[in-house]
């Protein structure tokens, strides 16, 4: 059985939102150039056995942070589930990560394990464990997919294993003095809202949060589209049409937990704060972390 119909199979026996991750093995670009400046640090590579791994700071420069600063490059990836091929993992390795952060529950964890890569230690850390395939196994629309992660999104904020589970997050992130790739299945929902924290900490503008939330639409393209294929071929077009919304991104997922997250805190200030409980002391970490 080929990467492509195995992840396929994982959508349709899992169900949808946190639990998807689109097919990995599609053609991707070169990793980009090496930049001007004191640093020179590259962009990112880009995985063909992770297509959503990247780097949360951005390509080029950096994003633009708070004041004149912008975030360091190289210190903190996002990604996708590392079930990566040997080049990849090759390519991995080059990047010296010190730690790997797993957002998976233990059924997505054995349907895809990491690859590790050399020296880098491993932690589990279970966000939104339930059992989310009956949920999606109910769904008949793609208004109601759409609906579905949207609640994944307020989930963040208003359920507390969620809220504990980012705490814990942000704080190995903050405590680990090397870089750190952190994950789910698809990186996109559970990856994209640690994503949108880190990025706020520091300032980092909400048009550009928001472009680069939606940059999953972009990295897994291919892959998403093959995953629609390979649905529409065994479950039928229709069934295709729906499960479509779960393995992308748009702007409404993550807004809804924005809006809630407003709602019930205020700011991102206090949401850390009081809603994930963290101290100052790993907030001035992580700023001390993302920013030159």
């Amino acid at each position: 059985m080929s990467l492509s119909t195995r992840r396929a199979a994982a959508v349709l026996a899992l169900g949808g939102g946190l639990l998807i991750s689109p097919l990995s093995g599609a053609a991707v670009a070169a990793p980009g150039p090496v930049l001007a400046g004191p640093a020179r640090i590259a962009d990112a590579p880009r995985l063909a056995s992770a297509d959503n791994f990247r780097d949360i700071a951005g390509t080029g420069a950096g994003y633009p942070a708070q004041g004149s600063h912008r975030l360091n490059k190289g210190v903190i990836y996002r990604s996708n589930a590392l079930t990566l091929s040997d080049a990849d993992l090759a390519t991995l390795d080059g990047l010296r990560p010190a730690e790997v952060i797993d957002m998976r529950n233990d059924d997505e964890i054995a349907a895809a394990p990491d690859r590790v890569p050399a020296g880098a230690s491993y932690v589990n850390i279970q966000i939104l464990a339930g059992d989310l395939a009956e949920q999606a196994g109910k769904l008949r629309s793609p208004e109601e997919a759409r609906q579905l992660l949207c609640s994944f999104n307020r989930e963040f904020v208003t359920s507390p294993d969620a809220r504990d589970g980012m705490a814990r997050t942000l704080t190995r992130i903050a405590d680990q003095p090397g870089p750190v790739v952190f994950h789910c299945t698809a990186g996109k929902d559970r990856t994209g809202w640690a994503t949108y924290l880190l990025q706020s900490i520091v300032g980092v503008d909400s048009d550009t949060i928001m472009r680069d939330y939606l940059l999953t639409n972009e990295y897994s393209a291919a892959s998403i589209e093959a995953t629609v294929a390979h649905i529409a071929a065994t479950r039928g077009p229709e069934a295709a049409v729906v499960i479509r919304p779960l393995l992308g991104v748009d702007r409404s997922y993550l807004e809804a937990g924005i809006t809630q997250l407003t709602s019930d805190y205020g700011t991102v200030d206090k949401y850390l704060r009081d809603g994930l409980g963290l101290r100052p002391q790993v907030v001035s970490a992580l700023r001390a972390k993302l920013i030159k």
